[in-house]
């Protein structure tokens, strides 16, 4: 055993068993599975989609090779496409697929890996999408219909990746909108029948405002009218009634109406600072004056007060 020869010839035989071990040994994880190739040709599938059989699996050295696909959703996104619509409208449309390998098997055969399932996928959504939109207005593609219309590109692609192992599990059109020229030109035709209608809102505001304040003008003067014709009513309604009530007064004592109304006239023609009368002292205007009775003396004579142009004091009487 001490020989060098014989312990390094052990060495090399612990070194190719350990690496032939590691050869022969592989993982699968949770979410992968496997496919077993021997010289080329598949001789087992692990972890299959619907089974969860995950750990540790050995294969022959050197002549078994093992490939590895993910059992989770895969996603792809595809670049923003113009279509066509049945109206002749063009779109932009954004749209993605989530899908999964459910058949190892197939998907090695038909495709090999996922970048080139990728394009494969891409091209069956495209032609799908350009189908059926194609079939189809603009509006029921932005408004109406768009549920149905995903539902059914879904379909038909699902049918031809059924063929590379695939199942599709979700599409969606994530953005369908106007081209940017037509975007604007829709923009400024929305903006122009915006405007439009905002001047035909402010037409008819004008117009019932006009209408509202002819028919307020008008309600005004008939308002005033009637008021002033009430106002001359009660008014004369009041003269009567206070030339009724003189009149009783009158008639029940004549000389103290008379008194009284002289005692008025008395008030009204010297109630200023600076009146000046030339009356004469025995003019019947002053009667009250010189008789407390209201007798008029002998000789008098009604003679009407009349103001001097200057003023002064005359010599047959003055009042102030």
């Amino acid at each position: 055993m001490n020989n060098p020869a014989i312990r390094t010839g052990l060495i090399v035989i612990a070194a190719a068993v350990a690496i032939g071990l590691y050869a022969s040994v592989f993982t699968v994880g949770q979410m992968q599975q496997a496919l077993v190739l021997q010289l080329g040709r598949v001789r087992d599938v692990l972890n299959p989609v619907g089974q969860n059989k995950p750990g540790l699996y050995f294969k022959v050295p050197f002549t078994d090779s093992v490939v590895l696909f993910d059992k989770r959703v895969l996603d792809l996104d595809l670049p923003v496409q113009t279509l066509l619509t049945a109206d002749r409208q063009n779109l932009e449309v954004d749209a993605f697929v989530r899908y999964r390998i459910v058949d190892a098997l197939k998907f090695y055969q038909s495709v090999g890996t996922t970048a080139l399932a990728n394009q494969r996928l891409a091209s069956f959504t495209n032609s799908a999408l350009r189908n059926v939109l194609a079939r189809t207005s603009r509006d029921a593609i932005v408004r109406t219909e768009r549920a149905d219309l995903m539902n059914t590109i879904q379909e038909d692609v699902n049918k031809q990746a059924k063929g590379l192992g695939i199942e599709i599990v979700d599409l969606r059109m994530t953005r369908v909108d106007l081209p940017a020229k037509n975007s604007q030109a829709v923009y400024d035709r929305m903006t122009s029948e915006r405007k439009k209608e905002a001047t035909d809102i402010r037409a008819n505001g004008d117009q019932a405002a006009t209408l509202i304040r002819a028919k307020a003008d008008r309600d005004v003067v008939v308002i005033l009218a009637e008021a002033n014709q009430q106002q001359e009513e009660l008014r004369g309604q009041g003269d009567a009634d206070r030339n009724r009530i003189l009149a009783e007064a009158f008639g029940q004592d004549a000389d103290f109406f008379a008194f009284y109304r002289s005692m008025q006239a008395y008030e009204q023609a010297l109630k200023g600072q600076d009146t000046r009368l030339v009356v004469s002292p025995n003019s019947d205007f002053f009667r009250y004056f010189n008789d407390p009775q209201g007798r008029r003396p002998q000789g008098a004579r009604n003679g009407a007060a009349q103001p001097t142009a200057s003023g002064a004091d005359a010599t047959t009487g003055a009042v102030r």
